[in-house]
């Protein structure tokens, strides 16, 4: 009895240098928790890819009355399984999307479109001046660093969650980079028209989505099966995609159990490497 009460408990593990911290709430297990201004924004490069890594952790946020946004990179348009989907997939997703993410508490206007063409986003690096008629621009400007910057900067989050650097897929990897330099961007006093200057540059997390992380994660989160099965549930929404079944099978056999590994901004410091350089007893050069 007692296992299956611990299997069915809700639990945040953090791992720091050699301690563990186990608790029953994230605010209990934080490094830096922010109490009322907590605010979650997960950054999905395909609209499914948030669900598959972070369904548990979305509801354990709801439970904690952090808001959650989720931006969604693409707009779904090579999602499509069959010829006849090939012209109305983009509007099908979203509304499965919408369905998928409102199951989990998500409200519907926090769900956020940028709408860059699907598997064209290595010609949205960056920013640059928009074309006319071009949908992703903001402010006259297109590029995945001018809407991340826009949409940190409106969102105002405290903390990020986006796909792992080592999913193969090109945009995952491309959303990663984009991102992270995006959230400096939006710290900064750069590009004013975009809205006020964040904060301070908020906490960043990878979630593993298809492949593993490129180190271990060092948080765990447990729930109850109940919360897997309303993961499930909010998967099983993107019925459009064949491929559904076995995802949804991957998934019920991991169980009720999701990981994160926490990003840290290593920046450069010359001192680091003084004492690396400074000899006790020097030796002349000899010709």
């Amino acid at each position: 009895m007692t296992a299956k009460k611990d299997k069915e408990r809700i639990e945040f593990v953090r791992l720091v240098g050699d301690e563990k911290r186990i608790g029953d709430t994230l605010a209990g297990v934080s490094r830096h928790w922010q109490g009322d201004k907590e605010r979650f924004l997960f950054i999905s490069p395909h609209d499914d890819d948030v669900v598959l890594g972070a369904g548990l952790f979305i509801q354990l946020a709801q439970r904690e009355n952090v808001p959650v946004y989720i931006l969604i990179v693409t707009d779904g348009s090579m999602g499509y399984c069959t010829p006849e989907q090939k012209n109305t997939i983009s509007e099908v997703r979203r509304e499965e999307t919408y369905a998928c993410y409102t199951s989990l508490g998500v409200p519907r206007e926090n769900i956020i479109w940028l709408g860059f063409p699907d598997c064209w986003l290595s010609y949205y690096r960056g920013r640059r001046h928009s074309e006319p008629n071009d949908r992703t621009k903001i402010e006259g400007y297109v590029g995945l660093q001018n809407s991340f910057t826009h949409w940190i900067r409106k969102t105002a989050p405290s903390q990020c969650f986006l796909p792992t650097s080592n999913d193969l897929h090109p945009d995952h990897k491309i959303v990663h980079e984009e991102f992270l330099i995006s959230l400096f961007h939006a710290a900064g006093n750069i590009w004013p028209e975009l809205g006020n200057p964040a904060e301070k540059v908020p906490f960043v997390h990878e979630m593993a989505v298809y492949c593993d992380f490129p180190q271990p994660p060092k948080v765990r989160i447990q729930t109850p099966s109940s919360y897997l099965e309303k993961k499930l549930e909010a998967i099983a929404a993107y019925k459009s995609q064949k491929q559904i079944g076995s995802l949804i099978e991957i998934v019920r056999k991991s169980g009720p159990y999701e990981y994160l590994r926490e990003l840290n901004f290593k920046l450069y410091q010359p001192a680091l490497y003084y004492d690396m350089f400074e000899k006790k007893h020097h030796m002349p050069f000899i010709r």
